[in-house]
């Protein structure tokens, strides 16, 4: 892998700027993925907070579902937060009607499981071993499950509830890592990148 990957953005819906902002800063090329070619020409994406039932139908009308689908089953590294992370999920719960995911990682996740815009907070989590880490949590999901190949790597001290995970090269949490002004997740992921 070079030493500066190339990191698509999910461009379509979400806070693109943010995670670009923090892919560069983590030694990263970030570039904008709205259309087919464009996911073709990245080593890696990150699919970004937002409104994951918004960015299944903008991913469906511009035709990126099924070749992200495919990018992703083929081995493509991917990171997920938030929207992100329901977007990586097999299967989901509290979704409307039809709802799909890309998927990739072993996982039900549950929709604004720790509730509505007003209940959003922030928390210090142990994140994979790099100690605290300040997470915030906006209409935020939870991993309800997980398959025997997937890694935990947080939990929110709010009743112990799964809040990132990894399986091979796919990474999501529920918290939003880049409105915190660190970028810490993101050098995890880079580093993945680079690994794999």
């Amino acid at each position: 892998m070079t030493i500066a990957p190339t990191i698509g953005v999910f461009a379509l819906q979400g806070d693109v700027r943010e995670h670009a902002r923090c892919l560069e800063q983590a030694g990263a090329k970030a570039v904008a993925v709205r259309r087919p070619e464009e996911l073709e020409a990245v080593d890696a994406l990150v699919v970004p907070g937002g409104e994951s039932t918004t960015m299944w139908k903008l991913a469906d009308a511009f035709e990126l579902l099924e070749p992200l689908r495919a990018r992703i089953k083929a081995g493509m590294p991917a990171y997920g937060s938030c929207a992100g992370m329901i977007m990586l999920a097999d299967r989901i719960e509290g979704g409307i009607e039809g709802q799909q995911t890309i998927g990739g990682i072993d996982m039900v996740v549950r929709r604004n499981a720790f509730g509505r815009q007003v209940d959003s907070f922030e928390s210090d989590i142990d994140f994979a071993g790099m100690g605290p880490l300040r997470a915030i949590f906006i209409r935020a999901p939870w991993v309800e499950s997980v398959g025997s190949d997937v890694d935990v790597l947080a939990r929110a001290e709010a009743g112990d509830r799964i809040v990132a995970v990894r399986q091979g090269p796919l990474l999501a949490t529920s918290f939003h890592p880049e409105l915190t002004g660190g970028c810490d997740v993101h050098s995890y992921f880079v580093e993945m990148v680079r690994e794999l």
